[in-house]
C-alpha cells in the first residue's frame, strides 16, 4: 500500500487491499477503514486453543451441526465485502454460510480475546457490528482485566464473569465452560 499522502482524503479500503497485504500481515476491514492486526501473544493463543478445543469437543460429543473456527478465519459479516473480520473464535451453525473463503454472514457465536491493541475494537466497534449483523452471542474475554463479558443478543442480556467462573453459553442449553479448570 502506498503512503497516506498519495491517497485522496476520502479513500475507502476494499477487499483488494486486504488481499494485497504483504505476506504475514493481517488486517480487518470495516466500512472502508483498514485496521492492522498485531501478532497475538502467548496467553492469547493458549486461551484461543483451549476454548476452541472445548467447544469443538462439545459439538462432536453432542453430534451438533455447528462448526468452530479459530483465527485466522475470514468472516464477511454482512455477506458482502464491506466488513471483513477475523474473530478469534467463530461458531457457525448454518453451513450454507460456509465457503472456501470463510463465512458469508453472521456467525452464531463469536469470542474475541482482548489484546492491548484490540481493546477499543473488541469493546466498541465489533460489539456494535456483531449485534447489528445478527450474531446471536458475543463473548469479550479480557484476561488482563480478569473479565469475560457475555452478550446474549437474542435476549438483549449482558453478564460479567471472571476467569475463575463457570460461564454458560446461550446458544447451547448445557455447555458451560469452567475457566477455573483451564490450564493457562
Amino acid at each position: 500500500m502506498s503512503s497516506a499522502a498519495a491517497r485522496p482524503l476520502e479513500y475507502y479500503y476494499t477487499m483488494d487491499d486486504i488481499n494485497n497485504l504483504p505476506e504475514g500481515k493481517r488486517a480487518e476491514l470495516i466500512d472502508g477503514e483498514l485496521y492492522m492486526m498485531a501478532a497475538p501473544g502467548l496467553m492469547h493463543q493458549r486461551i484461543l486453543m483451549e476454548l476452541a478445543f472445548r467447544i469443538r469437543d462439545y459439538i462432536g460429543k453432542n453430534k451438533g451441526d455447528c462448526e468452530v473456527f479459530p483465527a485466522p478465519f475470514a468472516v464477511f459479516l454482512n455477506a458482502d465485502d464491506r466488513i471483513y473480520l477475523e474473530p478469534d473464535i467463530s461458531v457457525i451453525c448454518d453451513r450454507e454460510k460456509l465457503t472456501e473463503e470463510g463465512c458469508k454472514g453472521a456467525p452464531d457465536w463469536i469470542i474475541e480475546i482482548v489484546s492491548p491493541t484490540s481493546r477499543p475494537m473488541d469493546y466498541n466497534k465489533k460489539l456494535f457490528k456483531y449485534r447489528m449483523a445478527g450474531v446471536r452471542e458475543y463473548w469479550i474475554l479480557d484476561y488482563e482485566r480478569n473479565l469475560i463479558m457475555v452478550y446474549d443478543f437474542e435476549h438483549d442480556e449482558m453478564k460479567d464473569y471472571t476467569l475463575k467462573d463457570k460461564v454458560k453459553t446461550n446458544i447451547y442449553q448445557d455447555l458451560e465452560i469452567d475457566f477455573s479448570q483451564m490450564i493457562l
